[in-house]
C-alpha cells in the first residue's frame, strides 16, 4: 500500500510524521523503559542498537508499503513523544493491525486519544481501510480505554498468547470497522 511523502498528520496539539533516525535516542529512550514496555510483546530494549536497526526497517517498511510507524511530536520538529504504527495490512479485505506507545512523561495528557484519532481517519479515510485491529495485553487497562474511547470493541481473548522475559501473557484484540468509526470527518458520524 503506498504511503505519498512527505506525510505530516496534524491535530489540534501534536503533529505525527515518519519517524527518522534521528529519533534514535528517544525511541531507545521509551522502548528501554520496563513500565512502558511492560504489556509488549517484546522486552525492553537493552542497547541503543536496536532502534538505530529498528528505524531502519521501519523505514524500509515504509518504502515497500507494508508498515507505516509514525513518531508523536508536539511541533513538526520537536522531539519524540511516541508513535502509531499500522502493519499487517491486508490490502485484498482493507484490514489492518495498529500499535502504538507514549513516553512517560507524554502519558496521561490525551496525546494517545490526540494521536491515534487522527491516525485511524487517516487510515479510514485517506487510506480507505474497512477494518482495524488493535491487540492488548487486558492487564493493560489505560490502553483498553484508549481504543474503547475511540470506538473500538474488544472481540476476543487470545488465551497465553505472548511469552516475554519467561511471563505467559494473554492478548486481548480490538476491532473498529470504517462503517462504525465516529471521528471527525469520518463518513459514519456524518
Amino acid at each position: 500500500m503506498p504511503f505519498d511523502p512527505p506525510l505530516q498528520l496534524d491535530s489540534e496539539r501534536l503533529v505525527l510524521t515518519p519517524i527518522c533516525a534521528t529519533d534514535a535516542q528517544a525511541l531507545f529512550a521509551i522502548q528501554s523503559d520496563r513500565a512502558v514496555m511492560r504489556y509488549w510483546n517484546h522486552p525492553a530494549w537493552t542497547d541503543l542498537k536496536q532502534a538505530y536497526v529498528q528505524i531502519l526497517d521501519d523505514l524500509a517498511a515504509i518504502d515497500a508499503g507494508t508498515q507505516l510507524k509514525l513518531a508523536i511530536r508536539e511541533r513538526a520538529d520537536g522531539p519524540l513523544l511516541g508513535i502509531v504504527v499500522v502493519f499487517a495490512i491486508d490490502e485484498t479485505s482493507r484490514r489492518a493491525e495498529i500499535g502504538y506507545h507514549l513516553a512517560p512523561s507524554a502519558q496521561g495528557k490525551g496525546y494517545m486519544h490526540e494521536a491515534l484519532s487522527r491516525f485511524v481517519a487517516y487510515l479510514f479515510d485517506v487510506l480507505r481501510l474497512r477494518r482495524l485491529e488493535a491487540e492488548i495485553d487486558p492487564r493493560n487497562v489505560p490502553s483498553a480505554k484508549v481504543l474503547e474511547r475511540l470506538g473500538f470493541l474488544r472481540e476476543g481473548l487470545l488465551r497465553e498468547r505472548w511469552r516475554v522475559a519467561g511471563e505467559l501473557s494473554d492478548s486481548a484484540v480490538y476491532g473498529l470497522l470504517a462503517r462504525e468509526w465516529q471521528g471527525p470527518g469520518s463518513a459514519a458520524s456524518g
